[in-house]
């Protein structure tokens, strides 16, 4: 598979979940990049804009396994991960796997379930892995864990903590549509999911992602991420700066997004197009940076476009 093949493979991952999801083309290539990165995404937007039938597309448009978690507060760990139970026909336990065991797992509202269930996530989303009973156990490639929640709603909900948050590769919002797409989506059927057809197998899209990790990336390249990293840990309006782990996930991203665009090289210009996605989430702002009126979020995305345009590239051209 040469570069442009990747691209347009991924041309048609996009097309087809477009054809579920009327008018949200940089959402739907940004959470497709993230997968081929090897990451996992945190939607954060109002009810009815699209957040589950994105990640149902994805996962059908790959021909991959999707399962859905409802997060609610009397959600268990063993909900997540699944659990031993004893077979009495055997005399043994057997373990029931639970809905994470899948390629594509849709957390819906997961800040509504408690601290202790979300932290159930962890290790599968670092590592790949669950742990049970003293059991590890892999999980099925490739696996992405696509997360909602609500804005709007906090009433009855558990903010994720830092050390969560930094699992997910980007954060994205879906948006409303604008009249055009809201039109054509009311010609769709009540299962617009159901009419899509896989456009790319699960073997291929892992040889997908083994191109994205050959995308070549000079030293300067290297060292702009980390430049850029390392300036949200030194700005005046953060209270706390984003982690190695966020440079490690920015340069996944930004090979992805150039391999996405038929590109053998990583450009400074791909560090530039995903940083706010892949930052803004890992950072805390200082409580003068909102004196302007602007949210918490509205506030980390300037702050890392005031970083962007500080931090020089012409080192890494």
């Amino acid at each position: 598979m040469d570069h442009n093949d990747f691209a347009e493979r991924v041309e048609r991952i996009v097309g087809n979940v477009e054809l579920a999801v009327s008018g949200k083309r940089d959402g739907v290539f940004l959470a497709v990049v993230a997968m081929l990165a090897g990451g996992h995404v945190l939607i954060e937007d109002v009810p009815g804009v699209g957040k589950t039938l994105l990640a149902k597309s994805l996962a059908r448009s790959l021909r991959a396994e999707f399962r859905r978690i409802q997060f609610t507060p009397d959600l268990l760990p063993a909900d997540v991960t699944g659990l031993n139970v004893y077979n009495q026909g055997e005399g043994d336990f057997e373990f029931w796997a639970g809905p994470v065991f899948a390629n594509v797992v849709l957390a819906d509202e997961i800040n509504r379930a408690s601290p202790k269930t979300q932290s159930a996530l962890l290790e599968a989303m670092e590592e790949g892995s669950v742990t049970v009973d003293g059991v590890t156990r892999r999980l099925s490639q490739p696996f992405c864990v696509v997360a909602t929640q609500n804005p709007v709603e906090h009433e009855g909900t558990y903010p994720l903590p830092h050390a969560e948050l930094d699992r997910f590769m980007i954060k994205m919002q879906v948006g409303y549509p604008d009249e055009d797409a809201e039109t054509e989506m009311l010609k769709l059927s009540q299962d617009p999911v159901a009419d899509l057809s896989p456009v790319v197998g699960v073997e291929e899209f892992l040889q997908m992602r083994q191109l994205v990790e050959e995308i070549y990336t000079s030293e300067a390249v290297l060292r702009y991420v980390v430049s850029v990293t390392s300036a949200t840990r030194e700005h005046e309006d953060v209270y706390l700066g984003a982690s190695p782990r966020a440079s490690r996930m920015l340069l996944a991203a930004s090979r992805a997004r150039a391999a996405a665009n038929g590109r053998s090289y990583c450009a400074p210009d791909d560090v530039k197009a995903m940083a706010s996605s892949v930052l803004s989430h890992r950072i805390i702002p200082s409580a003068t940076s909102s004196e302007d009126g602007l949210g918490p979020d509205n506030a980390t995305r300037e702050i890392v476009q005031d970083i962007l345009r500080s931090v020089p590239v012409t080192e890494a051209v």
